[in-house]
């Protein structure tokens, strides 16, 4: 049976399936809903959460890291579901919970948000790769899986709709309870764009197997080159997160009122999307791990550089700095360990994927201890992202070091 056609459907009797720069596009669109509001959508609406005291700053920082624990849950979990399950019909469902769980932050219970927070973070893991599953899948099949590598700019994408929305509704006055059911209705719009394209009947997946799967995860042998490569892309996931979850807050406290402080973020996002076309465009013509290094560079001079010009030019250059390589250095580190483990690497990314994960665990404790042992919070904040910095510095250096180590 022939496996090189793209035209007809993968199962007899279905419709044919969708074009690939469609489903390029509903990977992005996948992705902006999954990430882009599913996780931070919370970033743009805990300023104004604070701001009218439905939690303070202590509180947030716990719903932040129970969506980043949930998140790594998600991740891992999706080693024990079966290979022949579809991808499609998995990615719909969870795009719906994701509408259903921001939805569910317009109750008034701060008890049940640490849970909608985490269940949030474990769909939005197991939409992330599945979407990626899919998407990619659908592309390598047409023999156009450079293309593919463009449904990463929905993360950007998402985070920038994210936040200009929320922008709009804070200028319009809008309480946080609104917020959220705005991101809700913005959620459910985006899925009712993309249902029918993400269609598990044109989807083509491995028959299931004659004999009951048995998942197993089993971590690469402990290689010191592999244990070096997964610490520097684990101190990637906590030098990030800090700037990814409070950047408005941050600005908050450092600069006096003004229309930017909410513009911060969509220009992150903004430049995360951009990141992400350029570097489809400098991979293989440079090295990738030098690209890795250059990217971990970047973003700790976007991450510290409001610590040194904390002006309006400066957020605006910082956030410009540190979004631009955002989800660029995700791709880069996953092909590169695609490489570094050729004959396993779905395990190798599932245990990067952890590492990152519990890098983003530990950001916001950080910030709620140094807040906890300073008076004044832009203070606490400059610190919170210096440390940040220090830890991108030396995931760069790691990186420099398997480089001329193991060449």
């Amino acid at each position: 049976m022939s496996t090189t056609s793209t035209a007809t459907p993968s199962q007899p009797g279905c419709a044919p399936a969708p074009a690939g720069w469609a489903i390029v596009a509903a990977g992005a669109v996948c992705l902006a809903i999954a990430m882009g509001i599913g996780r931070f959508a919370y970033t743009s609406i805990l300023p104004l959460m604070i701001a009218e005291n439905a939690l303070d700053l202590s509180y947030g920082s716990t719903l932040a890291s129970s969506n980043y624990l949930g998140y790594l849950v998600g991740a891992l979990g999706c080693v024990l579901i079966p290979n022949h399950w579809s991808s499609a019909r998995l990615v719909r469902w969870g795009l719906v919970a994701t509408v259903l769980l921001t939805a569910g932050m317009m109750l008034p219970l701060p008890g049940l948000w640490l849970g909608l927070r985490f269940v949030s973070g474990v769909v939005s893991g197991l939409t992330l790769v599945h979407a990626s599953r899919w998407c990619l899948g659908a592309m390598a099949r047409r023999g156009r899986a450079a293309l593919g590598s463009a449904m990463f700019t929905g993360v950007g994408l998402g985070i920038a709709v994210s936040g200009v929305v929320a922008s709009a509704m804070i200028a319009a006055h809008w309480s946080w309870v609104a917020a959220w059911g705005g991101f809700a209705l913005t959620a459910a719009l985006l899925l009712a764009l993309v249902w029918r394209l993400v269609d598990p009947a044109t989807e083509h997946r491995p028959a299931p197997a004659l004999r009951p799967e048995t998942p197993r995860f089993r971590l690469p042998r402990p290689e010191l080159q592999l244990s070096l490569f997964t610490l520097a892309y684990g101190l990637a996931g906590f030098g990030y997160i800090i700037t990814a979850t409070y950047l408005p807050v941050i600005a908050r406290a450092a600069l006096p009122p003004s229309v930017w402080l909410d513009l911060f973020w969509p220009i992150y996002g903004l430049a995360a999307a951009a990141g992400s076309l350029m570097v489809t465009r400098l991979h293989g013509r440079l090295e990738t791990r030098a690209l890795l290094i250059l990217c971990h560079l970047m973003q700790a001079a976007g991450v510290m550089l409001s610590t040194v010009w904390p002006s309006l030019s400066g957020f605006i250059l910082g956030a410009i700095v540190a979004g631009l390589p955002f989800t660029a250095l995700n791709f880069l580190a996953m092909d590169e360990a695609a490489r570094l483990q050729p004959h396993r690497p779905a395990q190798f990314i599932g245990l990067l994927t952890a590492a990152f994960a519990i890098g983003q665990i530990f950001g916001p404790p950080l910030v709620q201890l140094v807040m906890h042992n300073v008076t004044d919070p832009a203070f606490g904040f400059d610190l919170s992202l210096r440390i940040a910095g220090g830890a991108l510095l030396v995931s760069a250096g790691l990186y420099v070091m398997l480089r001329r180590r193991y060449p």
